[in-house]
C-alpha cells in the first residue's frame, strides 16, 4: 500500500511539482494550502509524513506545529519542514521536528530525508 504525505504549501507551482514528483515514487500525495486547510484535512485523514512549507497565509507552519503537536495521534507523526529561514531550526526542533530543507527543494535531499523517517 502507498504511503501517504500531506504536503501543505501556499505557492501551487511548488506544490504541483512536489505532488508531481512524489507521485511519480508511487506516493499518494494530498495537498492543502496552508495551515488551517491541513489541519481540517487531518480530521479524516493519517498522513506517514508531512512536508510542511513556514510562509502561509491564515496558518503559518510554526502555528501548524503547534496545533498539530496537540493531537494525541499525531505527536510523533514525522514532519518535513520547507523553509528560506534556518533560524527557525531551533523553534521547530523544539516541537519534534528534527528535518529541514531549504527551498529551493533539492529532490536528492528531501529523498533522503524521507528515508531517515522511514518513507
Amino acid at each position: 500500500m502507498a504511503k501517504t504525505i500531506l504536503a501543505v504549501d501556499d505557492d501551487l507551482v511548488n506544490l504541483k511539482v512536489l505532488q508531481s514528483r512524489l507521485q511519480k515514487e508511487g506516493y499518494t500525495v494530498v495537498v492543502a494550502m496552508d495551515g488551517e486547510l491541513a489541519l481540517y484535512k487531518l480530521e479524516t485523514l493519517t498522513p506517514d509524513l508531512i512536508i510542511l512549507d513556514v510562509q502561509m497565509p491564515n496558518m503559518n507552519g510554526y502555528v501548524f506545529i503547534l496545533e498539530l503537536r496537540k493531537i494525541p495521534k499525531f505527536e510523533q507523526l514525522p514532519v518535513i519542514v520547507l523553509t528560506s529561514y534556518n533560524e527557525m531550526e531551533p523553534i521547530f526542533k523544539f516541537n519534534n521536528v528534527q528535518h529541514y530543507i531549504v527551498k529551493p527543494i533539492n529532490f536528492d535531499i528531501l529523498f533522503e530525508k524521507m528515508k531517515a523517517v522511514g518513507l
